[in-house]
């Protein structure tokens, strides 16, 4: 049967640990180039808000008003979310923090890359770190569609990239055994990663049609 997702378990042979040995588990080349995109896309994401946030707050000193391109019209609004106090939900704004994040990404996926292995108190703290992404994404989609009432197209996109990380990252620790999940589960997955962050994302899709239809592109 052909493979329908990203093959992520490593198929090295694993070599006999000792009690006292942490047992360490490297990916495959295909999982960790899914991370270098997925994290250079929430970089790229982060990036770009970023300076447009500064040439926002300049253009106030300078007495003007910028727009960022991706102010579409009064829905598509980028401008409009970064101007929000949602968007500095920690007390500075959201995008430096996913410079770091997308960034940590990045080096594991170059680092898997290179075959490194990891422990699993480290792919565990990987998981969270994707689990509180992902998270707060989805508090920032619950703020932009109906406190906001306003979409940034580079948070959307960071958004997806968040999303297909934590599941991808989800189903390898599941299918390695750091997380227990019961055997059906780990079949489904070893062949249908794929399914939950296309239906994740597509339930997003179906929420932001409904709540906004065909103002999106009026």
């Amino acid at each position: 049967m052909s493979k329908t997702t990203v093959k992520d378990v490593s198929t090295d042979s694993e070599p006999e640990h000792t009690a006292e040995e942490p047992r360490t588990v490297g990916s495959s080349r295909a999982f960790a180039v899914l991370l270098v995109i997925t994290g250079a896309a929430g970089l790229l994401a982060a990036w770009v808000i970023t300076i447009d946030k500064f040439k926002i707050l300049e253009g106030k000193l300078a007495g003007k008003t910028f727009t960022p391109s991706c102010s579409i019209n009064p829905i598509v609004s980028c401008g409009s979310v970064m101007e929000s106090k949602q968007a500095a939900a920690f007390g500075f704004p959201n995008p430096m923090l996913g410079l770091v994040a997308y960034g940590i990404v990045i080096c594991v996926g170059i680092s898997l890359l290179t075959r490194v292995k990891f422990p699993r108190w480290y792919w565990l703290t990987f998981n969270f770190g994707t689990l509180f992404g992902v998270g707060f994404c989805t508090w920032l989609q619950f703020q932009s569609l109906y406190r906001i009432n306003a979409l940034c197209l580079w948070c959307s996109l960071a958004w997806v990239a968040t999303i297909t990380m934590f599941w991808y990252v989800t189903s390898f620790n599941m299918r390695n055994d750091f997380l227990k999940v019961p055997r059906p589960v780990k079949n489904f997955l070893g062949e249908f990663t794929w399914v939950l962050p296309v239906t994740h994302v597509g339930i997003i899709a179906m929420l932001i049609l409904t709540r906004w239809g065909t103002q999106l592109w009026a």
